[in-house]
């Protein structure tokens, strides 16, 4: 692959489009599922879809302007991404789990003019959210038959809040109706839309990502197009024997996310073709539609890894079913979200396919090492990219400088100063050593981020302080990095618990209190992402406390060494299916 044919200069991501439109304008860029069958979106469609949108969002965002994606993977959802970006505007995408609550706090932090919406679900969420959003200019409907008044109507039929008949015909737009103002632009002056693409600084910020912050609510990380460009530059360099033009890819990662997003971004560079798909479907398809790219989080690595080994007591035999699995293609394999296990790492690598693993974070655009064809280890995370210097602090912390670095949280500088040395190095919140040979492996968390086996990232912290104020319970702590789903161990307080118990006429059973923990359980669920949700518990019976060594002298929870104590409880809890 010829890297300097991509790299030979830096180019904002809509630029990359373009630039390469001529050569690649009739040729598939997205296949669709419609019913069996599979319909291709050419390169040409997709970038009027982008230069129509662009010049739409013109008419209602400055350059600098924020607007949010609140939607699922669809063509739309990268056209729409790469809209913003081309009118010179900052892309904000929402995880499409997001409450009515989060979705509301991005829009209005990020202090959004325009939000794109898709699916019955999201849009009643997001009218909702409608008191935190009236910053908002515009809202665009990505699907023509989604009815907002209906959605309003039974809102306040409920008793909520919710936008007026009047207010909604005067900010909600639809997807088509957005086009045919911005095509119609386009033929006043066919010229427009490239001078725009032009006037856009490599150093304006091109896209904010919220992270999962470990204690109250996430932060924005506004990328410059030079973090995010330079980043793909040694992306491309060490992964390049592994890459070329045209591949093959199924996308089911959620474009919210920057390793969907990631996905597409390198689908555009290289002129693949991409099959787009979903959670549920996605490993059915591999044997019909056998891509040559599959990036996944851990959990797909291990499902058919599983099934292959399944297959046969015999080595030969389940690399042949792996083969048959994924389609027998696969020539790029990525696995991000989380760590994986180093069978599944062998399994494939005898198949010959290197699932390829890297370290990284999204104030980091967001990749610092990464294993590669030529240098990997299966007990580390690779080697520092080109452009990245990385060193370990004293305690251990790895250190990051690089043009790929973030220069600070959105409207948050307490945290940025937090964050960053007084020389200047990202504080990345994790523990690292070197091996002999210079690659990098991961030993702790300093952090208390969870990340689940899908790839979703948790901060326990925001999921615990919900029980904060409840009288039955003293202390609640979630567990559930590399897992499927999260569990808790759950300090009741007895008293409270056996008056609870007793003014309801039932006696203090062990029954009758997990009962009365599950309904206090099921109440915070309900205001959380589905992966944020706690699906089993354990209540614990002796107290957390400062002498026992699992609170600190201000009663903090000691949570590494609540789950160094309680390891094989939380553990037990995965045992059996939620």
């Amino acid at each position: 692959m010829d890297v300097q044919k991509y790299f030979g200069a830096l180019r904002t991501p809509p630029q990359i489009v373009f630039d390469f439109l001529p050569e690649r304008a009739t040729r598939p860029r997205f296949m669709i599922k419609e019913g069996q069958d599979w319909r291709a979106v050419t390169w040409q469609a997709f970038a009027d879809q982008i230069r129509d949108v662009a010049l739409y969002l013109g008419t209602e965002m400055q350059t600098g302007d924020r607007a949010c994606i609140f939607a699922p993977n669809r063509v739309e959802w990268m056209s729409a991404a790469l809209a913003i970006q081309g009118m010179g505007g900052v892309m904000v995408p929402i995880y499409g789990s997001s409450t009515a609550d989060q979705a509301g706090y991005v829009i209005e932090h990020s202090d959004a003019k325009v939000v794109f919406v898709d699916t019955e679900g999201m849009l009643a969420r997001l009218l909702e959210a409608w008191p935190m959003l009236d910053a908002v200019r515009r809202v665009v409907l990505m699907d023509d038959t989604l009815d907002p008044q209906a959605l309003a109507a039974e809102l306040r039929g409920k008793g909520k809040t919710a936008p007026s008949a009047k207010e909604l015909d005067q900010r909600f737009v639809t997807w088509s109706r957005a086009r045919a103002l911005g095509a119609a632009r386009h033929r006043e002056d066919e010229g427009a839309f490239a001078r725009g693409l032009e006037a856009i600084s490599l150093d304006q910020p091109g896209v904010m990502l919220y992270t999962s912050g470990t204690s109250g609510r996430p932060k924005g990380v506004p990328l410059t197009h030079r973090n995010v460009g330079t980043n793909g530059r040694d992306w491309f360099d060490v992964l390049a024997p592994l890459l070329d033009e045209g591949m093959v890819d199924v996308l089911w990662l959620p474009m919210s996310h920057i390793y969907g997003f990631g996905e597409a971004g390198i689908g555009n560079q290289l002129g693949w073709v991409t099959y787009l798909s979903d959670p549920r479907d996605v490993l059915d398809e591999l044997p019909k539609v056998r891509p040559s790219v599959f990036m996944s989080v851990p959990s797909y690595w291990d499902k058919l890894a599983s099934q292959a080994l399944a297959a046969s007591v015999e080595r030969k035999g389940q690399i042949a079913k792996l083969r048959e699995l994924t389609g027998g293609q696969f020539r790029f394999c990525l696995s991000g979200g989380a760590g994986l296990k180093r069978e599944v790492k062998e399994l494939f690598h005898e198949a010959g396919l290197l699932i390829v693993e890297g370290y990284g974070l999204t104030e980091c655009s967001p990749t610092l090492t990464m294993n590669r064809p030529d240098a990997f280890r299966f007990d580390s995370v690779g080697k520092p990219f080109p452009s990245v210097e990385l060193k370990l602090a004293e305690d251990g912390e790895i250190l990051a400088k690089g043009p790929n670095v973030f220069g600070g949280y959105h409207k948050d500088p307490k945290a940025t100063q937090e964050c960053f040395t007084d020389d200047g190095w990202l504080k990345t919140g994790d523990i690292g050593r070197w091996t002999d040979d210079g690659f990098l492996q991961i030993v702790d968390r300093k952090k208390d981020i969870l990340v689940t086996a899908g790839g979703k990232n948790v901060a326990p912290a925001n999921i615990e302080v919900r029980f904060r104020d409840d009288a039955l319970i003293d202390h609640v702590v979630v567990y559930g990095d590399g897992q499927k789903f999260l569990v808790a161990g759950v300090w009741p307080n007895q008293p409270a618990i056996e008056a609870a118990l007793k003014e309801q006429g039932a006696t203090s059973s062990p029954e009758a209190i997990r009962a009365l923990l599950d309904k206090r359980i099921e109440r915070v669920n309900a205001e959380l992402a589905s992966y944020e949700t706690i699906k089993k518990i354990a209540v614990m019976d002796e107290p957390l406390s400062v002498e026992g060594g699992l609170l600190t002298p201000t009663l903090k929870v000691k949570r590494k060494a609540v789950y160094e104590r309680y390891g094989k409880v939380f553990a037990g809890l995965y045992e059996a299916k939620p």
